[in-house]
């Protein structure tokens, strides 16, 4: 079957994309194969009518709204590759071949999980990324921010911004970097900590974080730990051999077209700026930007 787009991944971004095609009359494949990238976390936050809901519920209300358009069908299938050109992709999935004019890549990231004893059992529940979307629950409580060599040249600005949830924020550089001294001075003047000892491990009792013990032997109280551990792109993305930028993401046009005709993008795989909203509006945006071309192209060929 030829769809006008196939879209790769069903998180926020692939079912915003799949409704604003929808409701553009496209035929559409959704092909989502899991697991979800947050799948540690119980609720989605800081999204409009949707604060709180737990990120399953968000995908299955999607998918019942998705069923309202008679040319969107979504399937729990791999895509296993993509080949051919602008017009005629062939996507080759767990369950067979489809042919597309477009494709809409929806994939997320994958998170490299950081080798610190507990790090892994706590992703989720106690450690986090985004203070946007987890700060309101912890606010007044402990928190760290767990600093790698790569968050050097943000680490002062997390910091202080972590002040607009909670008064006591400790930093944990592990000794993997120099922090300045006028950033020192900046993180003493706002009252946050500073620890540069490795650290050894997270001590947790019945999956809380309680502190973060370094290598000196000390254990500094903490109650929730911020973190940006290293991401990858996921094995298909790799293949098409589509541009990445500096910092491992794909490049996009302001058409959030890639490097590659007739491919898009959107989503946590083109930013670190990552959240559902941002995910679900970057969706929207390239399914507009692919309706728009579409449909003056099979227009003006009486296609359409």
């Amino acid at each position: 079957m030829l769809y006008d787009v196939v879209i790769v991944g069903g998180g926020p971004g692939g079912l915003s994309a799949a409704l604003t095609l929808g409701r553009s009359r496209k035929r559409v494949l959704l092909c989502d194969s899991g697991p979800r990238r947050n799948a540690a976390a119980e609720h989605l936050h800081n999204f409009v009518t949707r604060d709180g809901t737990p990120p399953d519920d968000f995908r299955r209300i999607g998918r019942q709204q998705l069923a309202l358009y008679p040319k969107v069908e979504a399937r729990d299938v791999r895509v296993e590759s993509i080949s051919g050109t602008r017009g005629a992709f062939d996507v080759r999935l767990t369950s067979g071949t489809v042919e597309a004019r477009r494709i809409l890549l929806a994939t997320g990231m994958i998170d490299e999980t950081l080798p610190i004893d507990g790090f892994a059992e706590l992703w989720g529940r106690a450690i986090f990324q985004c203070p946007y979307c987890h700060g309101w629950e912890a606010q007044d409580r402990v928190w760290g921010y767990l600093a790698r060599a790569a968050d050097a040249h943000v680490l002062l600005h997390f910091a202080l911004q972590a002040r607009a949830w909670t008064r006591e924020v400790v930093v944990f550089t592990g000794g993997t970097f120099e922090v300045p001294q006028e950033s020192r001075d900046r993180l003493v003047a706002a009252g946050i900590r500073l620890e540069t000892a490795p650290v050894a491990r997270l001590v947790a009792r019945e999956g809380r974080l309680e502190a973060v013990e370094l290598s000196n032997g000390s254990a500094v109280p903490c109650e929730v730990l911020f973190a940006h551990p290293p991401q990858r792109q996921v094995d298909l993305i790799r293949a098409l051999g589509v541009a990445l930028d500096d910092d491992g993401y794909v490049r996009v046009d302001d058409k959030r077209e890639t490097s590659v005709a007739g491919i898009y993008a959107a989503g946590d795989l083109t930013t670190r700026m990552q959240a559902a909203v941002f995910g679900a509006s970057a969706g929207a945006q390239a399914a507009a930007m692919i309706n728009v071309e579409l449909t003056v192209e099979l227009a003006s060929t009486g296609a359409l």
